[in-house]
C-alpha cells in the first residue's frame, strides 16, 4: 500500500484517500522524514489541480523531483491520483511541499459526483501558497475545461469559510501548439478578466465586498511544450520554471506577498482542521443539474438549520428565560437583531441557489421565526400590561395623597399609564414583524378603568364609614345624656339633635360625593342611606337605653327619693313626709318609663304618660281590680298612637316592670320610715323639762358640794373619763340598737374583760418607760391583728365571732406546738400571751379599735 512506502524525503504519500478520510498516521510519518516539521516559517506548500489525466503528476515529478504515480498511455487513459497526495520536492529550497489533487472531471466519479473535486480544490486554495492549474492549450477558451464553475463554487466558500489569504494562481497551458503566443495572449486576457467577473459575481463578506481579486490571488500565466512530442524542449521549459520557484517566498518570489503562514510544526493539524471544515459543508456537494430541486432542498436545509441555530442560540435563550419573569429592556431591538443574524446567514447560504426558492423559503423560514418569539413577546406585553397597573396605581396613590381631587387623578395617570405603555410596546415589537398590541392595550384601557371604579367605591366606602362614626360619635353619647335626664322634653330635644346633625353634617359629604364625579341619583341614594344610619344610631340607643329601664327608674326614684330639691341628701329626723316623698320619687320613675316605653319621631301628643300614672300610680285598688275585670289599657302588646316598630316597651311590660320596681323599692321607704323612727327613739331618751328642774332644785345641796370641794371635781372628771373610755370600748349605741335587754346583756358580757384590757394596757405602758427596748435591730413588722373579742371567753356570741375570725400567727403556731409535758397544765389564751408582749412604739393599739 501506498502508506507503507520508503521514508525517502521525496517519497510520495497518500494525505486524503479517495473516501475523504484524512490519513494522519501516514501523513505524520512523512513529516518526521520529510524534515518539514522543523521549518518553522521557512517552507512553501504548492498544489496542483486540473483535469484528469491531463498531466499533472507528470509536471510535478519532472518540476520538483516527485515520484507521484504516473499514468502509463500504453495501459490506456484512466484515473491514476485519487485523493490527495503529498511529497517534499528535491533541491529546492525554501523547503517545499507539494499536493498532487485528483484530476477533475473524471468518468470514474461520474457527472453528478463533484463533490470531492470541489473539496479538494477549496482544500488546495485554503493551504497552499501557489496552485498550479493544469489545462490543455486547445482548453483556452472553453467554460468547463478551464475550470470556471468550479472556481467560481470553491471561490464563495472559501470567502465564507475561511480568512482570505494571498495565493499565487499559476495557469500552465500544456501542450502549447504552433499559434504563436501572441496569439493566444489576448484571449488569455480575456480569461483573466472573467476571473475577476466570476469575483465580482460572488457573495463576500461585507468587510471584502468591494476588494478585487488581486488583494487574494495572484494570477499568472505560463506554457509548456508537449511532453510527447517535444520532450527536450519540455524538459527545458520545466528547468526553466522551476527558477521561479527557488526562494518562493523571498519578496519578489512566487508566493513573496503571501499572509496567515501556519508554522511547520501545525502545518499538519492546521491541514487537518481545515479539511474537517471542509467536509462538514454541504455546499459543495451540489450536482451540476436540477438546481431547482436542489434549491428547494438545500434552502430548506439550510432554513431548517438557521432555525435550529437560533433555537439553540444563547442570547435568544437568555431573552426567553428573562422574559418569563419580567419586562426585558430593549426587547425588540435584541431580538429583532438576532432574528436579522440567522436571516443573513441565511442569506450568505443560500445566495447561489434559485431566488424564487430562496425568497419562499426565506419566508417560510421568517414564518417560523416569528411564530417562535411571538409567545415571548406576548408573555412580555402581559408584563407591561401588569407595570402599566401597577404604575397607575402607585401614581393614583400619590396623587391622591398629595390633595389632588380623584377625577383628575384617574385622567392624569391613566393617560400617563397608557403612554408609558404603548411606548414600551412600541420598543418590543421587532421589525420583521406586523404585530398588533392594539387589543391588549384596550385590555390595559379597560384595567385602569376597574381600578378607577373599585378605588373610587373604596374611598367612597371609607367616606361613608367616617361619616357613620361622626353621626354615631355626634349623636350616640347625647341622646344617652337625654336618656339619663329623661323627661316630657327628652324626645322634642333627641328630634332636634338629629335633624342639627344631619343638616349639618349630610349637605358637606353630598358636596363631597360629587367631587368623586358620581351620579346624582346615587349621591342621593347614598344620603338617603346615612340618614337612615343616623336615625338607627337613635333608635338603637333607644332601644339600649330601656333594656335598662328598671336601673334607670329606680336611679330616678332614689334621686328624688334621698335628695331634696337642692340635690342635698336627706336626713331623716322625723319631720319628713315619707309618704308624699315616695309618691313623688314614684311619679319621677314612672314618666321616665313612660319617655322610653316608645319611640317618638312624630311631633305628635300621646297618652302614654297619662295611661301610666292612671293604671299604676292614681286609683285605689278596689278600682284597679274594676278596670282590669273591664277593659285594662296595659293588657296590650301596643300603643294607640305609636306603630308596632317604634314600641320599645309594651303596656303588659310597663306593668310588669312597675310591679318589679315597687317591690325593689319598698325597702328603701320602710328604711326611712325605720330611720324616723330611730331617730324619735333617740330623742326621747333625755327627761323632760320638768324633771330637769326638779332635779336642778332637789340636787342644789350636792351640786354646791362639789364646787366646795375642787377634789370632788378632779375625780367626778376622772369618773367621766374612764366613763367614756369604757362606753368607747363597749360601743354602747351600737349594742343597745338591737334593744334595751339585749344591749345590758351584751355590755355586762363585756364589762370586766374591757376593765381588765385597760389595766393591762397601764401597766405595760409603765413597764415599757422603765425598760427602753434596745435600738439595735429594727421593729419587725407584726402581721395586723384582728380587734379584740370584748366578749366573755365563755359567751355565745363570743365563741361564734371566734369559728368566724382567721388565726393569727401566733395561734397557729400555738395550735400547731405539741404540748409539752413540763408545762403548766394552766395555759393562758393566745389573746393573754399576746397582750403579754410588749408593743413597740409607733405600734396601733387594737384594743382601742371597735
Amino acid at each position: 500500500m501506498e502508506e507503507d512506502a520508503a521514508a525517502d524525503a521525496s517519497a510520495a504519500v497518500q494525505l486524503i484517500d479517495g473516501e475523504g478520510e484524512f490519513r494522519g498516521e501516514s501523513a505524520e510519518r512523512f513529516m518526521a522524514a520529510a524534515g518539514v516539521a522543523g521549518c518553522g516559517l521557512s517552507y512553501a506548500v504548492v498544489s496542483i489541480m486540473g483535469p484528469q489525466s491531463s498531466g499533472k503528476s507528470t509536471l510535478l515529478n519532472q518540476l520538483f523531483g516527485t515520484n507521484f504515480r504516473e499514468m502509463d498511455a500504453f495501459r490506456g487513459r484512466s484515473q491514476t491520483t485519487k485523493g490527495i497526495w503529498i511529497a517534499r520536492c528535491v533541491g529546492v529550497e525554501p523547503c517545499t511541499v507539494v499536493l498532487d489533487l485528483e484530476g477533475s472531471d473524471g468518468r470514474e466519479r461520474g457527472e453528478d459526483d463533484t463533490a470531492f473535486e470541489k473539496q479538494s480544490a477549496l482544500f488546495a486554495l485554503a493551504i497552499s501558497d501557489i496552485v498550479l492549474i493544469n489545462m490543455w492549450c486547445h482548453d483556452i477558451g472553453r467554460e468547463q475545461a478551464a475550470n470556471k464553475p468550479l472556481l467560481k463554487t470553491v471561490f464563495q466558500v472559501m470567502m465564507r469559510l475561511f480568512s482570505p489569504r494571498r495565493t499565487t494562481l499559476l495557469f500552465v497551458i500544456r501542450d502549447k501548439t504552433r499559434t504563436p503566443l501572441e496569439h493566444l495572449e489576448p484571449v488569455l486576457r480575456e480569461d483573466i478578466q472573467k476571473f475577476d467577473q466570476i469575483w465580482n459575481s460572488i457573495a463576500k463578506p461585507e468587510a471584502h465586498k468591494d476588494t478585487p481579486i488581486g488583494e487574494f490571488f495572484n494570477v499568472q500565466v505560463t506554457a509548456l511544450s508537449s511532453f510527447e512530442e517535444k520532450e527536450e524542449q519540455f524538459r527545458e521549459q520545466v528547468q526553466q520554471l522551476r527558477q521561479r520557484f527557488s526562494n518562493s517566498i523571498a519578496p519578489g518570489g512566487l508566493a513573496g506577498d503571501r499572509r496567515g503562514v501556519v508554522p511547520a510544526s501545525g502545518f499538519l493539524f492546521s491541514s487537518q482542521q481545515i479539511w474537517k471544515v471542509i467536509r462538514e459543508n454541504r455546499d459543495l456537494d451540489l450536482p451540476a443539474h436540477k438546481m431547482v430541486m436542489v434549491a428547494t432542498v438545500r434552502c430548506d436545509e439550510i432554513a431548517h438549520e438557521k432555525f435550529g441555530c437560533l433555537i439553540s442560540d444563547t442570547e435568544w435563550l437568555d431573552i426567553e428565560s428573562a422574559v418569563q419573569s419580567g419586562p426585558v429592556p430593549g426587547f425588540g431591538k435584541k431580538l429583532g437583531n438576532i432574528v436579522d443574524v440567522h436571516m443573513q446567514e441565511y442569506d450568505k447560504e443560500a445566495v447561489y441557489f434559485d431566488e424564487a426558492v430562496r425568497k419562499a423559503k426565506r419566508q417560510h423560514l421568517e414564518s417560523r421565526i416569528l411564530n417562535l418569539v411571538q409567545p415571548a413577546f406576548q408573555k412580555l406585553l402581559s408584563h407591561l400590561r401588569l407595570k402599566a397597573l401597577e404604575k397607575f396605581k402607585t401614581g393614583l396613590n400619590v396623587s391622591l395623597e398629595s390633595g389632588k381631587g380623584f377625577p383628575a387623578s384617574v385622567r392624569e395617570n391613566t393617560e400617563s399609564s397608557l403612554d408609558e405603555f404603548s411606548r414600551r410596546c412600541a420598543d418590543a415589537v421587532i421589525k420583521q414583524a406586523n404585530w398588533d398590541y392594539s387589543k391588549i392595550l384596550e385590555k390595559v384601557r379597560r384595567d385602569i378603568e376597574d381600578h378607577a371604579l373599585s378605588v373610587r367605591e373604596r374611598k367612597l366606602s371609607e367616606l361613608t364609614t367616617q361619616a357613620k362614626n361622626k353621626l354615631r360619635k355626634a349623636l350616640a353619647e347625647p341622646v344617652e345624656s337625654l336618656f339619663d335626664a329623661a323627661g316630657p322634653t327628652t324626645w322634642a330635644s333627641i328630634r332636634n339633635l338629629y335633624r342639627r346633625e344631619t343638616e349639618t353634617f349630610l349637605p358637606e359629604f353630598l358636596k363631597t360625593l360629587f367631587g368623586f364625579e358620581i351620579e346624582y341619583a346615587s349621591a342621593e341614594e347614598m344620603v338617603s342611606s346615612l340618614r337612615e344610619y343616623a336615625q338607627g344610631v337613635v333608635e338603637n340607643k333607644a332601644k339600649e337605653e330601656a333594656s335598662k329601664v328598671l336601673i334607670h327608674m329606680k336611679e330616678r326614684f332614689t334621686a328624688v327619693f334621698s335628695h331634696d330639691k337642692d340635690s342635698i341628701p336627706r336626713v331623716w329626723t322625723g319631720k319628713e313626709d315619707v309618704r308624699a316623698i315616695a309618691k313623688e320619687a314614684r311619679s319621677a320613675a314612672l314618666k321616665l318609663l313612660s319617655v322610653m316605653a316608645a319611640i317618638r319621631w312624630e311631633d305628635e301628643p300621646d297618652s302614654i304618660e297619662s295611661i301610666l300614672t292612671s293604671q299604676l300610680l292614681e286609683g285605689s285598688v278596689v278600682s284597679k281590680i274594676a278596670s282590669a275585670a273591664s277593659a285594662d289599657p296595659l293588657a296590650s302588646t301596643t300603643w294607640e298612637e305609636i306603630p308596632p316598630k317604634h314600641t320599645m316597651i309594651t303596656p303588659a311590660q310597663c306593668k310588669s316592670l312597675w310591679k318589679q320596681f315597687k317591690a325593689e323599692t319598698e325597702y328603701t321607704i320602710s328604711q326611712a320610715v325605720s330611720t324616723q323612727q330611730a331617730h324619735r327613739r333617740g330623742n326621747s331618751r333625755l327627761p323632760p323639762p320638768w324633771a330637769m328642774v326638779a332635779i336642778a332644785v332637789l340636787g342644789f345641796n350636792e351640786i354646791m358640794t362639789l364646787l366646795r370641794n375642787p377634789i370632788y371635781l378632779f375625780l367626778l372628771f376622772v369618773g367621766y373619763l374612764l366613763a367614756k373610755a369604757l362606753a368607747v370600748q363597749l360601743d354602747i349605741n351600737r349594742e343597745f340598737q338591737n334593744g334595751v335587754v339585749p344591749g345590758i346583756i351584751s355590755v355586762s358580757a363585756k364589762l370586766l374583760p374591757t376593765i381588765q384590757n385597760l389595766v393591762n394596757k397601764v401597766v405595760a405602758e409603765q413597764q415599757a418607760e422603765q425598760h427602753p427596748p434596745p435600738a439595735a435591730e429594727p421593729p419587725q413588722p407584726q402581721p395586723q391583728q384582728p380587734p379584740p373579742l370584748l366578749l366573755s371567753p365563755r359567751s355565745p356570741m363570743s365563741e361564734l365571732r371566734r369559728m368566724h375570725m382567721p388565726l393569727s400567727p401566733v395561734r397557729k403556731v400555738a395550735s400547731s406546738m405539741p404540748p409539752s409535758p413540763s408545762s403548766s397544765p394552766t395555759v393562758s389564751s393566745p389573746r393573754n400571751a399576746e397582750e403579754q408582749k410588749p408593743r413597740p412604739e409607733g405600734e396601733p393599739d387594737n384594743d382601742s379599735i371597735v
